[in-house]
């Protein structure tokens, strides 16, 4: 296999994580605060690694097979996190383990954290954490749009193989999506933090908060996190932000492109929304009748705390385990849920639930009528062999990360809750787990550094949805 064109691309991408190392450079210049060495180390770092590389592995004629995109697609990830914790390595007092493993979650937009003491912390690396969850969050948009439908992994094949409707009539070319859906990011954002804005935060946080709100990140930059804002309407404004950032993207291009039903007509969207407005209705209920909190404030709870793991965002505004064994492990199984197909958000996504669902009420018609013919179709539309063989391998293989980085944690000496827990919020890229150590309240500082390893390259499988990195360890990935 050639990789010059794959060192190329990760070359260009190095020199454009320079770049950005510069912008908290210069924020921490413009306030007088110490970050402007560490960050510009970093950035010249930074530079001297990717330079060479675009420099003497162009191609006169750049193009990419299917296993090139493979490839870089897991290297660019690793490479780029390993060298975006350059900056709190070099400016906070914490090991490469544990700046690795931060910027792992950053990017990934998992939202685990190993640091404590945010509100006294420099800002430039609270930026810098922010903006690398915002990257994270477009980044997987535009994988899931142009690459994973390539490969076939991931939800946006079905819709681009079997929904002509966009992929087809509205904008053919990939690229065009792409562009297009970053334009309604970076709107997005701009709005949350002016919402942030008018809700009583500062300017610093909100935009750092609306970063870490549509990317569903979950990066806050207080300790307390969301808990920190006694504002119900900044706790709604994250709540509708987090849910928005967890709808398919492309559709909100069509929303924008004179199609406004195309969002709501969505078979994936519906069931999702749907789905949070009984648990929302449900859960409520059982928290009011069981707690001190008013019907509103029970409401407000509920609901951000619900999108918050859902969506895999991991805001924390209360310690939901305090609420008794009942909240725990109902939260333990929204963990791995996730949002739609094409969003920030991470976990088994809903497409998958509803196609598994459809695919069990097929199944149980056939064994009461043999010799009928039942089609699986989803959105209208006939779901081919090679869409459900994807869903049944991510499947499996997301239940056996899961239950294999449980047993490697304990074997590590990490209690069954935070095992379990922690492996399940890693591969669904939620952030906080349960229990006392790494719960809503607590971080992962404490794990020992074998396991932040092993939940990092957790939070990397999870991200790329888990097919995507295992093909490179098969023997016929490597072969000519």
């Amino acid at each position: 296999m050639n990789v010059r064109p794959v060192l190329f691309v990760i070359g260009l991408f190095l020199i454009v994580l320079s770049v950005l190392m510069l912008l908290p450079a210069l924020h921490d210049f413009v306030i007088g605060e110490e970050g402007v060495y560490s960050f510009g180390l970093s950035a010249l770092i930074t530079l001297l690694a990717g330079a060479p590389l675009y420099y003497f592995c162009r191609v006169p004629v750049f193009s990419l097979k299917p296993r090139q995109i493979f490839l870089l697609t897991n290297a660019s990830w690793f490479t780029l996190s390993a060298f975006a914790a350059l900056p709190l390595y070099i400016q906070l007092d914490i090991s490469y383990t544990d700046a690795f493993f931060e910027t792992m979650s950053g990017i990934t937009t998992t939202g685990s954290t190993v640091l404590s003491g945010l509100d006294r912390m420099n800002t430039g690396v609270l930026l810098w954490r922010s903006l690398l969850q915002w990257l994270g969050g477009i980044g997987f948009i535009v994988l899931a749009v142009a690459v994973l439908p390539f490969l076939k992994v991931g939800g946006m094949r079905l819709f681009q193989s079997e929904s002509s409707d966009w992929s087809d009539k509205a904008m053919p070319r990939s690229g065009s999506i792409a562009k297009r859906i970053v334009c309604i990011y970076m709107g997005l954002t701009v709005f949350c933090a002016y919402l942030y804005f008018l809700g009583g935060m500062n300017g610093f946080e909100a935009i750092n908060h609306a970063m870490t709100t549509l990317s569903t990140g979950g990066y806050s930059t207080s300790d307390n996190s969301m808990a920190q804002f006694q504002s119900p309407f900044i706790h709604w404004v994250a709540t509708v932000f987090m849910i928005l950032g967890s709808l398919p993207f492309v559709l909100f291009v069509k929303f924008l492109r004179g199609d406004p039903q195309s969002l709501f007509r969505d078979n994936q969207v519906q069931a999702f929304l749907n789905f949070l407005i009984i648990l929302w209705g449900l859960f409520t209920l059982w928290l009011f009748m069981n707690s001190n909190y008013s019907l509103f404030k029970s409401l407000t709870l509920v609901a951000f705390n619900t999108v918050s793991v859902i969506t895999t965002t991991g805001f924390a505004l209360t310690d939901y385990t305090t609420w008794g064994g009942f909240a725990a492990t109902l939260f333990l199984c929204l963990t791995v849920i996730g949002g739609c197909s094409g969003s920030t958000a991470g976990g088994i996504k809903v497409f998958r639930f509803q196609i598994g669902a459809r695919l069990l009420g097929i199944q149980l018609k056939q064994l009461a009528h043999p010799r009928a013919c039942f089609v699986q179709t989803y959105n209208g539309h006939q779901i081919s062999s090679d869409i459900l063989r994807s869903l049944i391998a991510f499947c499996f293989f997301f239940a056996l990360l899961t239950t294999i980085l449980t047993l490697l944690l304990s074997l590590l000496g990490v209690d069954l809750v935070t095992s379990l827990s922690g492996a399940a919020t890693a591969v669904a890229n939620v952030g906080p787990g349960l229990g006392e150590i790494i719960g809503p309240a607590g971080n992962f500082s404490s794990l020992p550094d074998t396991a932040k390893w092993l939940l990092s390259v957790g939070m990397l499988l999870g991200r790329l949805e888990v097919i995507t990195v295992l093909v490179l360890f098969t023997p016929a990935f490597w072969k000519d």
